[in-house]
C-alpha cells in the first residue's frame, strides 16, 4: 500500500455541509462564507477575516491593501514556494531576498535587517513548513524602519509563538486551503488582520474596487471565495485542533526512532508551536545515499516524498542573478519531505521510520 506524502482529511461532515450549500441555491460568496470568515478570526484571536479564492491571492491582496506597488521594495525569504516573492512581483514592486535561519529554514532576522532599503515598504515571514519564523525580530525591524510586517501563514494554521496564534502576530496574515494544507478547502485563502482600514480595503480589493454596488472606486479583483470551499472550510476549522495534534505525534515519532546517521531531523525553536504541515529531513554527505537515491529508495518502497523545495528563489529563472544567499541554496539541494499527515497510520509511520533506518 502506497503512504501518500500528503491526503486532505475529508468526511461527512464536510460532504454534508457542501449538501447543504447547493440545496439553497447560494453557491457563490454568501453567508456561509461571511460565518467561515467570523469563526476563521475567532480562532486567530482577531477581530477580521476576508475570505479569498486562494493563498496567492491573499497575498496579492494583502499586499496591495499594505500599499505596495511599482518602485517599492519587499523583504521574503529566499527559501519558500514561490507565490511569496512573486505576488510581490504582480504588484509591481521588486523582492528582496534574505537568507534563512539554518536551524528553522525561516528567515533570518539578521540577513533581513540588512536588505533593508528607502525603497522597502513590508517584510514577509514565511512560517516555513508550520513553524513560526522569529516573529518578534521581524516584528522589531518593522517598527524601528516602519515597515508593513505580512505574515505568510499558509504552511502554519494553528501554529502558535509564546502562546499567541499564527494570524494575529503580523499587520496582516495570508493562508491557504490548498488540498495539501493542514485546513484544506481545495483552493481557498484567508487574510487576517487586526485593522478595520485593511478589512474595508481588502474587501473592496477583492470585489472588483467596489466601494458599493456597480461603484468601483480603485481597480480592484474577482478574489472572492465561494459557499462552497467555505462550508468546507467551516468544517475542517472544526478538526484542525486534532489534526494538528495527530501531525504533531507523527513528528514526535519520528524525532525518537529515525536514527540513521547522515540526517539532520527538523529543530523546533523555542517559544514556538509547529503543526508539522510538512516533516522535512536534511540528507548530509554522512548519509550513506545522496538525497535523490533516498527519495528514488523510498519511492520503491511505496514511501510518498518530495523536496520542498528544490530551488531557492535565488536561483530561479525570473529571479535568477539577483542575490545570493548560501543557506537557502544549500537548504534546497538536502532536503527531503515524508509523509506527516493526520492518515498516516501508527503503522505506516513505523515503517517509514525503519524503512529509512534500514539504508544503513
Amino acid at each position: 500500500m502506497q503512504i501518500p506524502i500528503a491526503q486532505p482529511s475529508l468526511g461527512s461532515e464536510e460532504s454534508e455541509a457542501v449538501l447543504a450549500v447547493l440545496a439553497s441555491g447560494m453557491i457563490a460568496q454568501g453567508p456561509v462564507t461571511a460565518a467561515f470568515e467570523e469563526e476563521f478570526a475567532a480562532y486567530c484571536g482577531v477581530p477580521h477575516a476576508v475570505a479569498v479564492s486562494n493563498g496567492t491571492t491573499a497575498l496579492h491582496a494583502a499586499l496591495l491593501a499594505a500599499g505596495v506597488g511599482p518602485g517599492d521594495e519587499v523583504i521574503v525569504p529566499a527559501f519558500t514556494f514561490f507565490a511569496t516573492a512573486s505576488a510581490v512581483s504582480m504588484c509591481g514592486a521588486v523582492p528582496v531576498f534574505a537568507d534563512i535561519d539554518a536551524a528553522t529554514a525561516t528567515i533570518e532576522p539578521a540577513d533581513a535587517l540588512i536588505k533593508v532599503t528607502e525603497k522597502t515598504k513590508a517584510v514577509i515571514g514565511v512560517h516555513l513548513y508550520g513553524q513560526p519564523c522569529d516573529v518578534p525580530a521581524i516584528k522589531k525591524i518593522c517598527s524601528n524602519e516602519d515597515l508593513v510586517f505580512i505574515e505568510d501563514a499558509a504552511q502554519a494554521h494553528g501554529a502558535t509563538y509564546r502562546g499567541k496564534k499564527i494570524g494575529s502576530l503580523g499587520d496582516l496574515a495570508c493562508f491557504s486551503f490548498y488540498a495539501t494544507k493542514n485546513l484544506a478547502t481545495g483552493e481557498g485563502g484567508m487574510v487576517t488582520t487586526g485593522s478595520d482600514e485593511y478589512d474595508e480595503h481588502l474587501r473592496r480589493l477583492i470585489n472588483h474596487g467596489q466601494s458599493e454596488k456597480y461603484l468601483h472606486s480603485e481597480l480592484g479583483y474577482n478574489y472572492r471565495m465561494t459557499d462552497i470551499n467555505a462550508a468546507i472550510g467551516r468544517a475542517q476549522l472544526a478538526k484542525l485542533d486534532g489534526f494538528n495534534r495527530r501531525r504533531q505525534e507523527n513528528a514526535a515519532y519520528y524525532d525518537s526512532h529515525i536514527t540513521a546517521p547522515g540526517l539532520i531531523l527538523p529543530a523546533v525553536a523555542p517559544g514556538r508551536t509547529h503543526v508539522w504541515h510538512q516533516y522535512s529531513l536534511r540528507v548530509t554527505g554522512r548519509f550513506p545515499l545522496p538525497r535523490d537515491e533516498l527519495m528514488a529508495y523510498l519511492r520503491e518502497h511505496r514511501i510518498g516524498c518530495a523536496v520542498h523545495y528544490p530551488i531557492a528563489l535565488t536561483r530561479q529563472p525570473l529571479y535568477a542573478g539577483v542575490s545570493h544567499c548560501p543557506v537557502a541554496e544549500s537548504l534546497a539541494a538536502s532536503v527531503l519531505s515524508i509523509p506527516v499527515h493526520p492518515n498516516v497510520t501508527d503503522e505506516g509511520r513505523e515503517y517509514i521510520a525503519d524503512t529509512i533506518n534500514g539504508v544503513i
